[in-house]
């Protein structure tokens, strides 16, 4: 039987299940053909992610041609993987044209998917806490207590500090015993200022947990500055 005759038997064969007229019924065949033929493959079951990678999979298709269980596949069979993120990301945009943007940002998203990396965690290792709100406060007067010594001891009391930037800078940074904390400034309507720190170098998960609770409390308590209360708009990074 040729292909063209057996088309015409299931036509037939679903006129008479069916009662639909000759037309009709070998639409509905044609229709569910063409369908089947646009469906995607069936594929090997969706890889575990051990974190989430910190981007729409759609997204990541749309910039790079690929989506991130494709892209783990391609970092995957690079023998070299293991040589760190530096390589991989060097692999990616060297060999597979990835912009370099791109490339550190699927490398960061193999590894929290891998586990090679856990969240908040840095290519060296360490950790970066963020915190950021919304706050009534002078910002003249909070940027002179963080680069005054006198000043920090009011605002950190009982943390050793030593400022790490020009007085000037438009962001302030501030080392403590663990890590270094980068102050942003963004001045808001009303007198508000968005406030974000960014600690960095924490050395673990669970020194990551614990400045991330010192550095929302003090976020709750920047108000004693001038002793306003803060806007009830908290947005954590």
């Amino acid at each position: 039987m040729t292909r063209q005759e057996s088309f015409k038997h299931r036509v037939r064969a679903r006129m008479a299940h069916t009662g639909e007229r000759y037309a009709a019924a070998r639409r509905t065949l044609l229709d569910q053909a063409d369908r089947a033929e646009r469906a995607p493959a069936a594929g090997p079951p969706r890889r575990a992610w051990a974190a989430d990678p910190g981007m729409a999979d759609d997204k990541l298709a749309a910039a790079t041609g690929r989506g991130w269980d494709e892209w783990c596949d391609v970092i995957d069979a690079w023998p070299g993987h293991t040589a760190g993120h530096t390589a991989i990301a060097a692999r990616l945009r060297d060999t597979h044209g990835v912009d370099g943007w791109w490339a550190q940002t699927v490398t960061v998203g193999w590894e929290r998917i891998t586990g090679a990396r856990l969240p908040h965690q840095m290519a060296d290792g360490t950790f970066t806490a963020n915190r950021t709100r919304t706050v009534t406060v002078d910002l003249d007067t909070l940027r002179a207590l963080l680069i005054d010594d006198g000043g920090r001891a009011d605002l950190f009391p009982g943390q050793a500090t030593t400022l790490r930037s020009k007085p000037s800078a438009k962001s302030l940074r501030v080392a403590f015993d663990e890590g270094v904390a980068l102050f942003a400034f963004a001045a808001k309507d009303g007198g508000r200022v968005a406030v974000t720190v960014s600690h960095e170098r924490l050395p673990s998960a669970d020194s990551l947990g614990q400045w991330r609770d010192y550095w929302a409390r003090w976020l709750d308590a920047i108000h004693a500055i001038d002793a306003v209360d803060t806007v009830d708009d908290d947005r954590t990074a």
